[in-house]
């Protein structure tokens, strides 16, 4: 296991270079990301195992999440608490070459896309989901409405101290001033399908999933809706959520329920148990994870490399890799995690940090199973998943 410490700077997300083997991107916050500055790092791990600081650049709030240019190798783009997006050369100093500013507050995930790779998504604590071009900074190519169930749901900036007892994210009501039933509208991540450049899917403080279809005309008075929406964990927030790499239908999600869920969006069901979307359709879950983690789950990440391999992070300081037992690499098994009574499914878990685990990634090169994790304890590790 390999491990840098960001001194005075809390870990939020982090990805693998798509260009480079040695070479991860680190957002990260200063005062758990509550309030003051952010700083974006650059590590490089060397031949020895060394990991080492190889350019840094300092902003004035905190950086949510981050994702790498798919068109040039030396960019990267930022998602910032002040409502922007900034895009990076890691081969400058200081300043960003180019800024997406249009939220009205924090922006929590950014997304590449994979496929026409000419335009990235954002989502935002103001409940809105936008699609830009790198090209275009004076504004955003389209902004995506996910619709909100009407539960009541608390959040907060991002997660204070309380949560460790609550499991759910709570308001900084002194800092932002807030009645905690607008937060359920918080867009916690989007991401583009890497299977097709006009799917999206959002997962929000509502609990809703949102499936877009940037082909499809849904348009309301101020923005387009998704063409599917469904409700993931039974009203507590959807944190995250992710494409399986090798199956297009196929998705999974976290939430404070402390669970990680696994969908099929060809499986919905019409009748009683209708849910916020236009055909009146509820998705079925597939299979679920429970009991694999104590907190709520902040990170899902499919495996680049399996089609059943899932990393998953979560507040309870522990980081793990899963077996989809519903699918065993060339076809649907029937069978679930639950099944698996003694371990669940789980291949290893990670519990070498000492505060919420926020951002995973899988390393896209070398042997299968290498991922990273950051924390608020400012440690990232590299450590192997599948050993």
């Amino acid at each position: 296991m390999l491990r840098y410490h960001t001194q005075g700077f809390s870990g939020y997300g982090l990805q693998y270079s798509p260009y480079f083997d040695n070479k991860i991107a680190l957002a990260t916050g200063s005062n758990f990301g509550l309030i003051g500055n952010g700083k974006l790092f650059l590590l490089d791990i060397e031949r020895n195992g060394q990991i080492r600081e190889s350019n840094s650049f300092l902003t004035q709030d905190c950086l949510f999440d981050i994702a790498w240019n798919e068109l040039q190798a030396n960019q990267v783009l930022t998602a910032q608490g002040d409502g922007s997006l900034r895009l990076f050369d890691i081969t400058l100093k200081q300043y960003p070459i180019a800024i997406f500013k249009e939220h009205e507050r924090e922006v929590l995930s950014c997304d590449w896309n994979l496929v026409s790779k000419n335009k990235f998504v954002s989502s935002s604590w103001d409940g809105d989901v936008k699609i830009w071009s790198p090209t275009r900074s004076q504004g955003s190519l389209l902004t995506l409405k996910p619709r909100h169930a009407d539960t009541p749901i608390t959040g907060s900036r991002v997660d204070t101290i309380e949560a460790r007892s609550k499991q759910i994210p709570l308001s900084n009501q002194r800092e932002h001033n807030l009645d905690t039933n607008q937060n359920k509208s918080c867009v916690y991540q989007a991401q583009f399908s890497p299977h097709d450049d006009n799917i999206i899917i959002s997962s929000s403080g509502s609990s809703m999933v949102s499936l877009f279809d940037l082909r499809v005309n849904s348009q309301s008075s101020n923005g387009s809706v998704p063409q599917f929406d469904f409700m993931a964990h039974g009203g507590l927030e959807a944190l995250c959520c992710d494409f399986n790499k090798y199956r297009p239908h196929i998705i999974a999600t976290g939430g404070v329920d402390s669970r990680v869920k696994i969908w099929d969006l060809r499986m919905l069901r019409s009748g009683p148990m209708k849910v916020h979307g236009p055909y009146g359709s509820q998705l079925v879950c597939v299979n679920e994870i429970v009991g694999g983690h104590e907190l709520a789950v902040r990170q899902v990440k499919w495996s680049p490399h399996s089609s059943h391999h899932l990393l998953s992070t979560s507040y309870d300081m522990t980081a793990c890799v899963w077996n989809d037992l519903s699918f065993n690499g060339k076809k649907v098994t029937g069978k679930t995690n639950m099944t698996d009574a003694i371990n669940h499914g789980l291949i290893k878990r990670m519990d070498k940090h000492t505060e919420f685990v926020f951002g995973a990634d899988w390393s896209l090169w070398g042997q299968p199973g290498i991922v990273a994790t950051t924390s608020w304890d400012g440690n990232t590790f590299v450590w192997n998943g599948l050993k």
